[in-house]
């Protein structure tokens, strides 16, 4: 298995977006969003999008992808962490393989500066988060409007 690591230096091509926005939008499944709002979360760490950029992770097996991480900046390093993981996926015929770790492992060691994520209490992948040293300081609120 090949990690290819995308950022300011190594720019992901508009294909490869592509690519990773539809393997992302397949296989969050239940914890995903739509195919918008994963590409502006790519395109934001590509650069394409005003910003401060990112990172995108991605872990492939014979030129498919079977993971993906995609990490905005934040910009915020003084008083939250400097990146947000926004998204993870593992494909569903890799799970419980090691690739989500392998991969998430990549991104901490390839990531300048503390990484937050968000997960919902019942997702399988938050004790491989816990594993990798992420702890619940916060409980998050959000006024929706």
């Amino acid at each position: 298995m090949t990690i290819k690591t995308y950022d300011a230096f190594n720019r992901i091509t508009p294909l490869e977006i592509e690519r990773v926005t539809n393997f992302l939008y397949k296989h969050l499944e239940k914890y995903g969003d739509e195919k918008s709002a994963i590409r502006k979360a790519i395109d934001y760490a590509a650069k394409e999008r005003t910003g401060l950029g990112g990172y995108v992770f991605t872990i492939e097996d014979k030129d498919e992808i079977v993971g993906a991480v995609v990490i905005n900046k934040t910009g915020m390093d003084e008083y939250i962490p400097e990146n947000i993981l926004v998204y993870i996926a593992t494909h569903n015929e890799y799970r419980g393989k090691g690739v989500g770790r392998k991969i998430m492992t990549h991104a901490i060691e390839n990531c300048k500066g503390d990484i937050a994520l968000h997960v919902e209490k019942d997702n399988p992948a938050k004790f491989l988060y816990e594993k990798l040293g992420f702890t619940t300081p916060y409980l998050e609120m959000r006024l929706k409007r």
